[in-house]
């Protein structure tokens, strides 16, 4: 590499070198830097250097930390929304299921609850459910609408059952069946909404909504209305496979489309007015149950490359790149995410205010946030096109600039923010987080001592989120059982022999729990020969054993604790296998028992009250 690229990739913020999750430096190709400039928009032969180590790179401001949670230590339920079930849903969790659990998690004493992002995905594509994969961060999934909860909902439901029977049936299965959710669903949404479209059209808080939401609001339901028409025509919900004159939003043939599609265009304005009333009401539900945060949604780390904000605002995200993660432990050749990253030189051109406007929207109704991906506010993994993501390098972010942009929204809806900081995290940027702020969040599976040993409870930091597992994991149940290495195996992202080699280990990490349990003071009476290798470990793991592990979790200084719904019901099957697409039922999984008797579950009801009384400031 000469001096000349060199310095020219690392003036525009490209890292020609990193440290890898273990501690290795890594030094990318010139054949990665010279597609990541030419993403960037830099030639690299007669390209000038850019200014990016004069960018700002220490933050001014710091994230809301509401006195009632940095007096107390917290702990909260975490669910993916989609997977609930409840007698009153048509076969996918909706925010009135979110509103039900809120109310039974704050009875039996959560102060908090998480969901997977519910960004607005693609509305004609039901089949495209990755909720990491949104078409906006601005908006809302309307799928999430509780259809009863709508004025009119109820009659909209009963007439069509009456007429088409089949559409609601075969809806309960253990996996959410998107296309025949969001079959129905659409039709009833419908159908609501032309029942009652002269008093929506009156109604001044919709009204209100419309004026607030302005061009933002107005350009989503635009192409939300285009990709209907476009879906109904045989083509696809993203705009890359649209007409030419449709692909530009300022187009003569756009204006027109939105002029003779106006009640369209109006539908779509409306079920994102519905989609934040609902949400809205589920918050106010979950503080009026007395959670003291109530509401923890996920701010996903990207768009998708054909949705809605790329369309919107083309010169926001840099269309010839993607946004993946380099190599590491658990996948050799590193992972594409599929994501339009965001342009560096427009965020600074606009000040940050796009960053700003995505947080502001997903505050507005939470008492938290957390950052996937939270790395991505200082770089990001950056494939450009026609390489493998192997082939890629980072791109930084002026991290000061980004925290700043998180921060005032934060400080504006006084919430709290959590920044997912798992995998090949960059030297210093815990540090600066944590004088913004922004809780770390840590994992029980990861924190590690050496090769096996867990650290003790005592060894969480203070300002963090600690958790037994996440949705890109396996459930304490699999892990137990090692259920993800095998899973690995059975969709060939793993051979035998590293099977044999992951199952050894999880064995190891087994008695390694195990032993940390002896130190904290929490291994289960009758268990002692497990700790001196008398017997053998059970292959399932028992509930006071599941039980003890979140008593060790929630034994930390870490002032919020997650405990997953799946853990809480001893599920087995995790949310998302990472590398996998159609291998595996990512992101369909439903919990297995229902809201209608949840409260009830007498597993549920032990886990809750073993987190009692481990965090009572949490009642």
């Amino acid at each position: 590499m000469s001096a000349r690229l060199a310095r020219l990739a690392e003036s525009h913020g490209i890292e020609i070198a990193y440290i890898s999750e273990l501690g290795e430096r890594q030094r990318i190709d010139d054949d990665a830097i010279r597609g990541l400039l030419a993403a960037l928009g830099v030639d690299p032969e007669t390209g000038e250097e850019g200014s990016f180590e004069s960018a700002q790179h220490k933050p001014s401001l710091t994230c809301a930390l509401p006195q009632a949670v940095a007096d107390g230590r917290r702990w909260g339920v975490a669910c993916q929304l989609y997977g609930l079930r409840s007698e009153r849903n048509r076969g996918i969790g909706d925010f009135e299921d979110l509103a039900r659990l809120a109310t039974i998690a704050a009875g039996a004493g959560a102060s908090f609850i998480g969901v997977n992002p519910i960004h607005a995905l693609f509305l004609s594509d039901a089949g495209r459910y990755s909720p990491y994969s949104p078409s906006s961060r601005r908006f809302l999934n309307p799928f999430y609408i509780a259809i009863d909860r709508l004025d009119g909902g109820a009659a909209a439901v009963d007439a069509l059952s009456a007429e088409e029977p089949d559409l609601f049936a075969g809806l309960d299965g253990d996996l959410v069946d998107y296309d025949a959710a969001g079959r129905l669903k659409r039709r009833l949404l419908k159908a609501v909404f032309t029942a009652r479209a002269d008093e929506i059209r009156d109604e001044q808080a919709f009204e209100r909504f419309r004026e607030a939401g302005g061009e933002s609001l107005a350009g989503f339901a635009l192409f939300e209305a285009i990709s209907e028409r476009q879906v109904e025509t045989g083509s696809y919900a993203g705009w890359h496979s649209w007409p030419e004159a449709l692909k530009d939003r300022a187009s003569a043939d756009v204006v027109r489309f939105g002029e003779e599609n106006a009640d369209l265009v109006l539908f779509h304005t409306w079920l994102q007015f519905e989609a934040e009333e609902q949400l809205a009401e589920a918050q106010a539900r979950a503080r009026g149950a007395g959670m003291t945060i109530g509401l923890y949604l996920d701010l996903a780390v990207g768009v998708a490359p054909d949705g809605a904000e790329t369309w919107m605002d083309p010169s926001l995200t840099v269309g010839n790149a993607r946004v993946g993660s380099p190599p590491d432990m658990f996948n050799s050749q590193g992972q594409d995410w599929g994501l339009a990253p965001l342009s560096p030189k427009a965020l600074a051109d606009r000040d940050y205010k796009p960053m700003r406007e995505a947080f502001e929207a997903l505050t507005r109704h939470a008492g938290a946030v957390r950052i996937d991906h939270a790395m991505g506010l200082a770089r990001l993994w950056w494939i450009p096109d026609g390489v493998s993501s192997a082939g890629g390098g980072y791109v930084r972010y002026p991290l000061g600039a980004m925290i700043d942009s998180v921060a005032a929204a934060s400080q504006a809806n006084d919430c709290l923010v959590v920044g997912e900081d798992l995998g090949t995290v960059p030297a210093g940027f815990r540090s600066v987080m944590e004088e913004a702020q922004v809780l770390s969040y840590r994992v029980l599976y990861f924190e590690r001592h050496g090769e096996t040993q867990f650290l003790p409870p005592e060894a969480y930091p203070h300002l963090g989120l600690a958790c037994i597992s996440t949705h890109d994991l396996a459930t304490l149940a699999g892990w137990w059982r090692g259920l993800d290495v095998k899973l690995r195996e059975e969709v060939g992202t793993q051979d035998a022999a590293a099977t044999k080699r992951d199952l050894g280990q999880r064995e190891r990490d087994r008695l390694a729990l195990i032993l940390a349990l002896v130190e904290a003071r929490l291994l289960p009476d009758g268990m002692d020969d497990l700790a001196s290798g008398e017997a053998a470990l059970p292959d399932t793991l028992p509930d006071s054993l599941a039980i003890a592990l979140h008593r060790f979790i929630a034994r930390t200084p870490a002032l919020l604790v997650t405990v997953q719904l799946d853990d809480m019901l001893g599920s087995e099957r995790q949310s998302n296998l990472p590398g996998t697409t159609d291998q595996y039922p990512n992101w369909r999984i439903r919990s297995p028992t229902s809201l209608d008797d949840l409260a009830a579950d007498e597993r549920f009801r032990r886990l809750a009250a073993a987190m009692r009384e481990e965090r009572p400031s949490a009642t």
